[in-house]
Order: structure tokens, then C-alpha cells, then sequence
């Protein structure tokens, strides 16, 4: 088995179909499987999986849970990555689509022609449901179109919709990994631990923005609580990896403080305590901070005294 796509799905009978087909229908030189886990949805989702069955035996493979397995869908996705039998895996979520019927034959052949690339992805069309506001196209780079490790510890780049990567790189996940609600960001690390990124410069899929999203309901309404995650996700890679990271993931850590006390600038004492962890844990980062601080405030101070005069 060469490819199989993960889609993973929970009550997303207004999506699923789309989704499935995007995926049974790529033109394809090689043979691929689509396992889909199915998270003990309530609503007619599992009917929709099933007629998708019945019309492609040979390709679409079903996970259905007899109860819903929980921590949000994390458990359900590991269930279904693991019953993938292939040497890559394509990522596709139930509530996106892929826009193109040569991806997967793109991004397999850059896979097989670059063994030193542990991922490829692409650029991704992002519309909101509701349309409350212009689509666009993610991410939007000038001309780079190859990334490391080290570009991922700032931020994800890449639309889940868009991945492949090579199978098995790592035996399982790490404990921690299931402490992030948002666990793509962490399977990409793990990736990419392993090989370079490469982005494949043609839109090929469609994220969809709705209200039933985890980005829409959960991220955006708790941002405080998602870069406390991350940070801690940073310090759990920076272990796993044998601190061979440590220095870019220091100078993340303190972006994300940074960024922390942002959000939380009307609480004094959360504040304080953001500080205090800055000072305990990145403490050549807090002086550097410190010292900038004065040298700014010197500068005001020196400013006001040559208006006066």
C-alpha cells in the first residue's frame, strides 16, 4: 500500500460526503486506501460512510467506534493513523475537501523522488461558511517552498488538508501529545524531527471555517489557554528531542510569553505570574527583556529633557 488518507469525523453529515469524495476520486498510478474513523457519531454521518463503503470496497475502510472515544477527537485520530496501512499519509478532516484530483499523485511522487523530505504540503483555499468574510489562500509564502524543524517550533504553516508525510517515522506518541487539544502542530514536530518540508506551490484543498470547528468555537474564545499549551508542548519536544532544539525553542517559549501577557493584560496578578515564570525559566531572555525595557524608557526620558530645552 502506498498512500492512505486519515480522515477522521464525528457528527459531519452535512460535510462528510464532500470530503470522501475528494478522496476516492483521485487519479491515482498506485494503489491507496481511505480509512476513515468515525467517532460514534449521532447523526446520519455513519450511513453516508457506509454507502461510500458499499460503492468502493476495495478503497474505503471503516473505523466505527461504538462510543465516542473522547479527549475531543484526539483518540480517534490515533486509532485511525495507526490502521493506516500505507507508506505516506494524506490528512483530510470530515468537515474539509480537496480541491484538485492530482494530489495525491503530486505529492507521492515528490515524496518518492526526495527520501531526505519527511513532509510535503500545499497551499490551501480557507473560506468561512457563513461567508462573513473573504476567503483566502493559506499560507501565503514569497518564493520559500522549503522549511525545517526549526520553522515549525515558530508556528504551523500548514492546513491539515494538506499534508502528507511518511508513515511511521515514530512509534508512538508521546504522553504529552495528548495534553494538546490542537495536536497537528505536535504530529508535524514529531515529523519533521525526521526530515525536511517541502510545499508544493498549487492550491489542492478547501478548509472550511464554521461554527462546529475547533479553530471557530474553542481556539479563538480560549486563547490564553492554548498558548499555555503550546508553551508546555515546546518544553515536552524540547525533552523528547534531547534538547537539540533548546535554543530556538527558548526564544519561542518567550515569544509566546510575550504574547501571553498580551491576552491577559487586564489581570495584574496573572501577569505577574507570566513574569515570574519568564524570570525562573528563560532568565537570560528576562534580562535581555529588562534591559531593553530601560534603555526605551532612558530613551523617552532623554527625548522629553531635549523638547524642554
Amino acid at each position: 500500500m502506498k498512500v492512505s488518507v486519515c480522515i477522521i469525523t464525528y457528527n459531519q453529515d452535512k460535510y462528510i460526503s464532500q470530503a470522501v469524495k475528494s478522496a476516492v476520486e483521485q487519479c491515482v498510478n498506485f494503489e491507496y486506501e481511505v480509512v476513515i474513523g468515525d467517532d460514534c457519531s449521532t447523526d446520519n454521518t455513519r450511513n453516508i460512510l457506509l454507502t461510500f463503503q458499499a460503492q468502493y470496497p476495495d478503497r474505503v475502510k471503516l473505523l466505527l467506534h461504538d462510543r465516542n472515544l473522547g479527549l475531543k477527537g484526539k483518540n480517534n485520530f490515533v486509532a485511525t493513523l495507526k490502521a493506516c496501512r500505507g507508506k505516506y499519509v494524506a490528512l483530510l478532516e470530515g468537515d474539509d475537501y480537496w480541491t484538485s484530483t492530482l494530489k495525491l499523485q503530486k505529492q507521492f511522487d515528490f515524496l518518492e523522488n526526495h527520501p531526505d523530505f519527511a513532509i510535503c504540503f500545499h497551499p490551501t483555499w480557507c473560506f468561512y461558511e457563513n461567508n462573513d468574510s473573504k476567503p483566502y489562500v493559506f499560507p501565503n509564502y514569497d518564493g520559500k517552498d522549503v522549511f525545517t524543524v526549526y520553522d515549525l517550533l515558530k508556528g504551523n504553516f500548514m492546513q491539515t488538508c494538506s499534508v502528507m508525510f511518511r508513515n511511521k517515522l515514530f512509534d508512538e506518541f508521546p504522553k504529552w501529545f495528548y495534553d494538546i487539544t490542537l495536536g497537528d502542530h505536535i504530529l508535524h514536530l514529531l515529523n519533521a524531527h525526521y526530515g525536511e518540508i517541502k510545499c508544493i506551490e498549487e492550491t489542492m484543498g478547501a478548509y472550511r471555517i464554521h461554527p462546529g470547528g475547533i479553530w471557530s468555537m474553542q481556539f479563538k474564545n480560549d486563547l490564553d489557554k492554548y498558548i499555555c499549551e503550546g508553551i508546555e508542548a515546546l518544553k515536552n519536544f524540547d525533552i523528547y528531542t534531547d534538547h537539540q532544539y533548546k535554543e530556538e525553542i527558548k526564544d519561542v517559549m518567550f515569544s509566546q510569553y510575550m504574547n501571553l501577557i498580551q491576552t491577559i493584560h487586564n489581570d495584574k496578578t496573572q501577569r505577574r505570574q507570566v513574569m515570574r515564570k519568564i524570570r525562573e525559566e528563560l532568565p537570560i531572555h528576562y534580562m535581555q527583556w529588562k534591559a531593553k525595557m530601560v534603555l526605551n524608557t532612558g530613551r523617552k526620558v532623554l527625548k522629553k529633557l531635549l523638547l524642554a530645552n
